[in-house]
């Protein structure tokens, strides 16, 4: 049997915190207990967001803590033909089409929905896409994309979810209510997610299941709250045919309020916490490492 194969994927928009430390640390010991490899992916979709010297802070925090990986890393910006075949696949299922309505005409369809009855929201809070795109027809689709308005191309999840059948992922944590063991994936439950936009090629759903499968990847560990983006990355390895890894969710590191840290909490980044002459075993600790 092959070594298990593990990833850690930040994005470099901004300094890792104790929660990427948590994360990366699990992966990376996981893999040396088990005779395994680690790797490390740079998502760097986001062209706007994501800057060098962000890229850069990762891998000086990451050697910090003590952490190797294989080299050459991959990083998303170079693998754009990676994504565009995976789409044009869904593409040709019938399974993709365009949103033109801008965030804020969105918005207001929403508030106009909900006037009448609760509008569905992902598990993330955001609501479900309440446009009419998918019903419109080839011209009328065709004149707007020529016209050259900005548009959103999206997953038709019923039509996709008919298709896929029933799906499960093999829990190897657990989910935000302890979900474990054999859990049954809900695609539905995010309404038509977005896998490209006009002026970006791939979403974080597409490119992340494409890049497991490419790197092989056999268990996915990542904090709780991507747990139910598990249903969407199912169903997209089930559609274009991709192998399927197990899933570790963990406990995410939280501030003294409770949230979930961002990158723009400097009391828990990596470098202020290093500058003010913490080690790689205070880290350790902090979170709750052995």
């Amino acid at each position: 049997m092959p070594p298990p194969v593990l990833r850690f994927a930040p994005s470099p928009n901004g300094y890792l915190h104790l929660g990427h430390a948590y994360s990366a640390l699990l992966n990376f010991d996981l893999a040396a207990r088990t005779g395994g490899r680690f790797l490390l992916r740079i998502e760097d979709i986001d062209a706007t967001r994501c800057k060098p010297q962000f890229e850069e802070a990762i891998y000086q925090d990451l050697a910090w803590l003590g952490i190797a990986w294989e080299t050459p890393v991959r990083r998303q910006s170079e693998h754009l033909a990676d994504y565009r075949d995976a789409f044009e696949t869904l593409l040709a299922q019938g399974l993709v089409y365009p949103g033109f309505e801008s965030r804020a005409e969105i918005a207001r369809l929403v508030a106009q929905r909900e006037a009448v009855a609760p509008w569905p929201r992902d598990p993330d809070g955001a609501p479900h896409y309440p446009g009419t795109a998918r019903s419109l027809s080839h011209q009328e689709r065709a004149r707007l994309l020529q016209s050259g308005v900005p548009y959103a191309l999206r997953l038709d999840v019923t039509a996709a979810g008919a298709r896929a059948g029933d799906l499960t992922w093999t829990e190897h944590g657990e989910g935000p209510d302890g979900e474990t063991g054999t859990v049954t994936a809900r695609p539905g439950a995010w309404g038509d997610v977005i896998l490209a936009r006009k002026e970006m090629p791939t979403s974080y759903h597409l490119a992340v299941a494409i890049d497991d499968a490419l790197q092989d990847v056999t268990e996915v560990v990542r904090g709780q709250d991507l747990f139910w983006s598990t249903s969407v990355h199912r169903l997209l390895q089930a559609l274009l045919g991709l192998p399927r890894p197990a899933y570790r969710h963990h406990r995410l590191i939280v501030d003294d309020t409770g949230r979930k840290l961002s990158k723009s909490s400097k009391a828990t980044g990596l470098r202020e916490l290093r500058a003010a002459g913490a080690t790689a075993a205070d880290i350790r600790r902090l979170v709750g490492l052995p």
